[in-house]
């Protein structure tokens, strides 16, 4: 059920990654483009490539070698361009990532504020750690738990479970923001409020219609919703 109450009483704030802090589809649709070139196949647009994010790389790979949210391809050739994704986007992680607006303000006003943060993303963690240094946010973030930390990976609940018990808070003491289905689903699983941004990625959907107790425009806007409990 929704918390309909501000400012919001939580103990720690847990935030997404990509399409939340930082907007990482150029990089992404660079390294897509620089796989599919390695396979012979023509290049996809960002627009449509910004709609394959959301459930880790592995899903994004699926969805460019179909050109298509949905679609299963061949399993060797899937492993094949895989391996060959993973080469790319670490050739360019972080070249084109820029932070959303109202980032860095929002991080600081949190860390003023005293919460304790964590950074929960579907991303593996070979590419999270450095995106996170190289962004110059790293150090906002107490604990980190990428998309291969844990057995199960958002909307699982297990992610913020295990960021609760790091914490040693109950998990309606503990908010998540995020841009996608993916976030709303786990925090509901895991009993966490959640805050969605109004921009980001979510497969190409609307954040309208999404469970959660509030839509922000910024992270810093998400920091007025909310006090120490």
């Amino acid at each position: 059920m929704p918390w309909n109450n501000f400012p919001l009483p939580v103990k720690a704030v847990t935030i997404d990654l990509d399409g939340t802090l930082l907007d990482t589809v150029t990089d992404l649709t660079v390294a897509v483009n620089l796989m599919l070139k390695q396979l012979g196949r023509p290049p996809l647009d960002e627009p449509l490539v910004r709609t394959f994010v959301g459930k880790g790389i592995p899903h994004l790979v699926k969805r460019a070698l179909a050109g298509a949210l949905y679609g299963e391809p061949d399993a060797a050739q899937f492993e094949h361009a895989l391996s060959l994704y993973l080469d790319c986007y670490e050739e360019v992680n972080g070249k084109y990532t820029t932070l959303y607006p109202g980032v860095l303000e929002g991080l600081e006003a949190l860390r003023r504020a005293g919460f304790p943060l964590a950074c929960v993303t579907n991303k593996s963690e070979r590419f999270t750690l450095p995106l996170l240094a190289r962004t110059r946010i790293d150090h906002y973030f107490s604990l980190v738990t990428a998309g291969d930390t844990l057995p199960r990976k958002k909307p699982d609940p297990l992610p913020l479970v295990h960021t609760c018990r790091h914490f040693g808070i109950a998990p309606r003491e503990m908010l998540m923001i995020g841009d996608s289905l993916n976030d709303a689903q786990a925090a509901r699983a895991a009993g966490c409020p959640v805050f969605c941004v109004s921009y980001g990625y979510n497969e190409g959907a609307g954040v309208r219609e999404l469970d959660v107790d509030a839509i922000v425009d910024t992270l810093l806007e998400a920091t007025w919703l909310i006090t120490q409990s």
